[in-house]
């Protein structure tokens, strides 16, 4: 036997599992892979739990990744009525307690940063560390001096998407990375029927907390904003400066999904942060 053989033959995948959790109105799908200390993924609109197949894949090996689709994501169902993001908190937590997970740490991805933030508030001093990239969730940076920088992010998306380019993932993915572009284009039309802006327009009526508000989950926090994000642009130092002991970290070179198109550097962020904070 050869000795490529024989390391081929010493290797073992982490052990996965996938289910529903059923919830009065919908059922929620996610994945349960690796083993170790827990750690949940939140993904933004564009997405569903398989967003986050380059974060599992690295984690893995040492924490259990859970990851799952939001109510009315693919393939997670929907209630009568669509989605509401108020009810985000309250299924992770209803997740959390069926899969037994107890203290998690949170990684979240714009939309995703509503379901973190919110959790962390419910369930004071049991995040051990929330990940906020390219979102600030209900945290509304306008309340902070020089929260939001002066852009027209409105414009700026038109022109994308005018071209083509999905505004999620951004004109440098989409160039750079035609491929991974286009994989983001079908992981996204997973989800038929859903009315994304009904969405949209849900969780920004939601953003209004000050950031200082945050203190109150007794948690270590990371802002994450991508550089040339479109979507939701923010200045995350600045957010940071309103919670005590919080951190950001800013991602170079990438759109609003910096999760998805700069992978390594954005594992590599998350676990200094862990390492860090002794999470």
């Amino acid at each position: 036997m050869s000795a490529v053989t024989q390391a081929r033959g010493a290797f073992a995948a982490p052990p996965r599992r996938a289910g529903f959790l059923e919830r009065p109105d919908c059922r929620i799908a996610y994945e349960v892979t690796g083993e170790g200390p827990p750690i949940v993924f939140a993904h933004g609109l564009g997405g569903n739990l398989m967003s986050w197949w380059q974060q599992v894949a690295h984690f893995a090996p040492r924490y259990t990744c859970v990851a799952f689709s939001h109510r009315g994501f693919f393939p997670s169902t929907a209630p009568e009525g669509g989605p509401d993001p108020r009810e985000y908190a309250n299924d992770l937590a209803a997740l959390v307690d069926e899969l037994g997970l107890g203290d998690i740490r949170i990684v979240c991805q714009s939309m995703g940063g509503w379901t973190g933030v919110e959790y962390a508030l419910l369930r004071p001093g049991r995040v051990k560390a929330l990940v906020l990239a390219s979102t600030t969730g209900t945290l509304d940076p306008r309340q902070v001096p020089n929260g939001v920088p002066d852009v027209d992010v409105a414009a700026a998306r038109g022109s994308l998407a005018a071209r083509g380019i999905n505004p999620a993932a951004g004109a440098r993915m989409a160039e750079e990375q035609p491929a991974l572009h286009h994989l983001y284009n079908h992981v996204a039309s997973l989800c038929v029927g859903l009315d994304r802006e009904a969405v949209r327009k849900r969780i920004h009526a939601m953003r209004n907390r000050p950031p200082a508000d945050f203190t109150a989950a007794k948690c270590p926090v990371l802002f994450v904003p991508a550089e040339e994000d479109v979507v939701l642009a923010y200045s995350g130092p600045a957010v940071a400066a309103a919670i005590p002991g919080a951190r950001a970290v800013m991602l170079p070179r990438a759109g609003h999904s910096g999760h998805f198109e700069r992978a390594a550097e954005f594992n590599g962020i998350v676990e200094a942060f862990f390492a860090e904070v002794g999470a």
